[in-house]
């Protein structure tokens, strides 16, 4: 596996008004298996992920060296759009929710016990959503799930405005119309998330559309009671000719992504410091 290594001196916005921060990254290169990882997990002292569509159902397991080790594949689901993947300590959630154009009525949680065996799903609709045609700039899409406490909660993909709005739900298998309880001014396409109760942090992978520019937005001393009150801060990577598509806190500063296989052919797992 290729290992790429490299600091940059760059100005990151938070509310407008520039900080100077140095940035180091890694690169790490995936098997073309997960060219189109979307979700990114650890299961004991490795990584689990999966592809999005145009895959089968299957988590893939490799090492922080990059190396592929073994696949689980499942028999009774289907992989429509699995969009990221979560863990609570106990259990393993699946989004599949891929929505890209606003069409799908089957949205769907799949829930999973440590050793990866499939015991439930979670059905979700958005209460808002009144029409179910084709619309490629809708805010109906999502790509991003995190645990918190007894909840899931899901960041939507607007494409619509670029913002992404917050639903919460319960973890408890069932059928469940979500509204959103927040929206947030991302001006951006979430496209993954991750929650550390620890550190009361959360934080965003997304990317420009237009300009091809990869971010990070991070939310610090979360608390779902003070949530008016809370914003990201944005940062904004010196990474090109990727598409960032799932995250990993590490610790305030340091997270794990993946990216999907775009110009150069390979998928990427990449540890960066802000």
């Amino acid at each position: 596996m290729n290992y790429i290594k490299y600091f940059f001196i760059l100005i990151l916005l938070f509310n407008y008004s520039p900080i100077f921060s140095q940035i180091k990254i890694e690169e790490i290169e995936l098997s073309k298996k997960i060219k189109e990882t979307s979700g990114l997990e650890y299961i004991g002292n490795n990584f689990i992920t999966h592809n999005d569509s145009g895959d089968d159902p299957k988590l893939y397991e490799f090492n922080e060296k990059g190396e592929l080790l073994k696949f689980t594949r499942f028999y009774s689901i289907k992989n429509i759009d699995w969009e990221d993947i979560t863990f609570d300590g106990e259990k393993y959630y699946i989004a599949d929710v891929g929505n890209n154009y606003a069409t799908r009525k089957n949205l769907i949680i799949y829930i999973f016990d440590k050793k990866l065996n499939l015991r439930d799903s979670i059905k979700i609709k958005y209460k808002n959503q009144k029409s179910f045609d084709y619309l490629k700039l809708n805010s109906f899409d999502a790509e991003a799930l995190i645990s918190i406490g007894d909840s899931l909660a899901i960041f939507s993909k607007n494409r619509k405005d670029l913002s992404s709005e917050l639903y919460i739900f319960p973890k408890t298998p069932g059928e469940y119309k979500l509204e959103p309880i927040k929206s947030f001014n991302v001006n951006s396409l979430i496209t993954g998330g991750d929650y550390n109760e620890n550190l009361k942090l959360i934080a965003l992978s997304a990317y420009d559309f237009d300009s091809d520019e990869q971010y990070i937005h991070v939310l610090k001393n979360f608390d779902l009671n003070k949530i008016n009150f809370l914003n990201f801060t944005k940062f904004t990577l010196p990474i090109r000719d990727v598409q960032i598509e799932a995250i990993k806190i590490i610790d305030n500063r340091t997270f794990w992504l993946t990216s999907e296989s775009e110009r150069f052919g390979y998928p990427k797992l990449i540890k960066i410091i802000l």
